[in-house]
């Protein structure tokens, strides 16, 4: 069984800064895509930054240039910090995996969620 925790939600004013962690643990053969996705009140889901299968790392055009996607391999672990953070963003963000629990079987699992609130 494989389970993702997150951490790292929080008040912030607009302008300041949050570090999310998402951290998977359990029987795991290899990680393939992360994703970091968010979800506002009345809104659509929307995917904010992710790392693809070969490793490379993305962001939505809302997050560019403010958040960064980083991984710790030993950890099993995917950090999203971000930066210069606008009421907008404010939102559950919740981390998404993909990954094989053996060399054929890949499943996709869901985070808990993690609250993020920007305002005065």
């Amino acid at each position: 069984q494989v389970q993702l925790v997150e951490s790292g939600g929080g008040s912030v004013q607009p302008g300041g800064s949050l570090r999310l962690s998402c951290v998977a643990s359990g029987t795991i053969y290899a990680t393939n895509i992360i994703g970091w996705y968010r979800q506002a009140p009345g809104k659509e889901r929307e995917l904010v930054a992710w790392i693809t299968g070969g490793g490379g790392t993305n962001c939505a055009d809302s997050a560019k240039g403010r958040f960064t996607l980083s991984r710790d391999y030993a950890k099993n672990a995917v950090y999203l910090q971000m930066y210069s953070l606008k009421p907008e963003d404010t939102a559950v963000y919740s981390c998404n995996v993909y990954l094989f629990i053996s060399m054929s079987d890949r499943r996709e699992y869901w985070g808990q969620g993690t609250q993020v609130t920007v305002s005065l």
